[in-house]
């Protein structure tokens, strides 16, 4: 008798031991990365939560993609309320239909260079965070940018007014907003549609990161690359149900967060400016680390450009986001990422 109570505490113990350290869970996390062609799925979300979140909090995980799930826009995270998946990475711009005031962390020109951006997603993520509980029911992970946003094109271009009539590919409606105020149409599709429309002349340019439409075939069927950040830099948002987060414990949610930060979404920042320049190179013939480089032309980017940008943010693009959102959102906006780039919306 004294045997059996010895071996029934023991096992006791164990599993208080394994629960107080977060390590005992018989949660299978169903994770969505986001496009499994491209370096972000590859080199960081798939590593994650395969090898380091099983390792280091002893969860089973079963991963997929966007490329596989197939399903467009907001649907994926829809998705997660009816318990189909508890963590999904997946491009801001995607949800901005069913959450508009996601759109103002990644508007068209605010910021141009790797530094400045991670300024600004630091001082918008607060709200960016509320809007994601409050619209979707999920809890904010990670804010990881793809390569800044550039246009291929498939016919001549030599600068932004010649962009005037063009039919071009847009991730979300501010990007589209932005192309319209330069006289083009912006066109929304996946952005594993776009080599096939491009090819078909269903659009004459489309906008993405530079190595991202590299990996993904883009050159293949463009001939020229403008390397002006004219699409901001499509954020990747890592987010989990706020019913799988509660039935984390504490310590557990600590540790995950601790780690999705340090061996996710720091070293994705980290690689992002280096790979912006990679996949210009790769597309335009010089030193390829990532294959054999292409033989896009390469459009300079003049001061003027850079101008032109900046003006249809002020005089288009904010104005259109006012429109969409609430009063407040403007003001948080304001005080946020306005502050850091010094540009107010009115």
């Amino acid at each position: 008798m004294h045997s059996r109570i010895t071996i029934l505490l023991s096992i006791l113990l164990c599993l208080l031991f394994l629960s107080s350290n977060g390590l005992a869970s018989t949660t299978k996390l169903r994770v969505v990365g986001s496009w499994s062609s491209l370096t972000l799925y590859k080199n960081f979300e798939n590593p994650f939560w395969t090898e380091v979140v099983p390792a280091e909090m002893g969860m089973e995980t079963s991963m997929t993609s966007l490329s596989q799930v197939k399903l467009k826009g907001p649907a994926v995270v829809r998705q997660m309320s009816m318990g189909v998946f508890d963590v999904v990475h997946t491009v801001a711009d995607y949800i901005v239909s069913d959450s508009p005031d996601l759109a103002g962390l990644d508007l068209p020109g605010v910021t141009t260079d790797i530094e400045t951006a991670k300024k600004a997603v630091a001082a918008y993520r607060p709200a960016l965070e509320k809007y994601l509980a409050d619209d979707f029911d999920v809890k904010l992970l990670s804010v990881v940018p793809y390569p800044a946003q550039v246009l291929f094109s498939s016919v001549p271009i030599s600068g932004l007014d010649d962009l005037k009539g063009k039919k071009i590919r847009a991730s979300g409606w501010t990007t589209s907003e932005f192309v319209t105020a330069l006289g083009a149409t912006g066109v929304t599709m996946s952005f594993s549609e776009v080599p096939q429309a491009l090819q078909r002349g269903v659009v004459d340019c489309a906008i993405t990161g530079s190595l991202s439409g590299y990996s993904a075939g883009w050159g293949e069927v463009s001939d020229y690359i403008y390397p002006l950040p004219v699409g901001g830099w499509d954020y990747v948002i890592g987010v989990i149900s706020m019913s799988t987060w509660n039935k984390l414990s504490a310590e557990q949610q600590t540790k995950l967060q601790t780690l999705i930060t340090e061996k996710l979404e720091e070293p994705g920042w980290a690689v992002t400016a280096k790979e912006t320049q990679e996949g210009i190179d790769c597309l335009t013939g010089k030193e390829c680390p990532h294959g054999e480089p292409q033989n896009l032309t390469e459009v300079p980017v003049t001061d003027e450009a850079r101008q032109q940008v900046k003006e249809v943010l002020v005089n288009n693009v904010l104005p259109a986001l006012a429109e969409k959102v609430k009063p407040e959102t403007i003001t948080t906006w304001n005080d946020t990422i306005g502050k850091v780039v010094g540009v107010q919306a009115k």
